[in-house]
């Protein structure tokens, strides 16, 4: 017989099983969703206010309780499902290159948008991050770019040496990176 008990609106389980508590943070998830969809759709508002949106009013709520999570694939897949339906409304269809139709954006293509370093050179984005500031440069100290201070960063916490944007090709090496590097304690 499984016992289950609440402790701050986590549901908590003698089995440690999650399940229950991943459907429950769903539902609010999609309920906050319906709350919001009309802004994440809208025209006159900017992408980065819709991330910023999705960010500060859905993903907390999905999110509550998740570090004591264990999470199995099945979970995980559930909560990158949620996550994609999300950013397709936020992001819009696209128009396919071939034959012209609208179509949604493929996972694939969610991913790209959603990570800077993985874009193509050819994005203005990645152009901003890799890109050398053009024309004379005036008396004083080099303009900073912004992967300079990538730079800085990592050398403050000892990896300094990393090719940072061939190593953010490969997903799973770059979060254990990021994993390492929020666990350290700099001084």
């Amino acid at each position: 017989m499984e016992r289950v008990s609440q402790y701050l609106r986590t549901i908590l389980t003698n089995q440690n099983s999650i399940a229950e508590e991943i459907k429950s943070r769903l539902r609010s998830g999609h309920a906050c969703y319906h709350l919001v969809q009309n802004l994440l759709s809208s025209r006159l508002l900017s992408k980065n206010l819709k991330i910023k949106i999705y960010r500060t009013t859905i993903l907390p709520v999905v999110l509550y309780g998740c570090e004591t999570w264990l999470l199995t694939s099945r979970e995980e897949r559930k909560l990158r499902v949620f996550e994609n339906m999300v950013l397709r409304r936020i992001f819009g269809p696209r128009r396919d290159e071939v034959t012209g139709e609208w179509r949604r954006l493929h996972n694939e293509e969610l991913n790209d948008l959603w990570h800077v370093a993985r874009m193509g050179e050819e994005r203005g984005v990645h152009r901003v991050l890799a890109g050398k500031p053009e024309g004379r440069r005036p008396l004083g100290r080099p303009r900073r770019r912004w992967v300079d201070n990538i730079r800085m960063d990592l050398h403050e916490v000892g990896c300094g040496y990393m090719d940072w944007i061939g190593l953010a090709q490969d997903r799973n090496r770059w979060w254990t990176l990021v994993s390492e590097v929020m666990n350290l304690q700099v001084p």
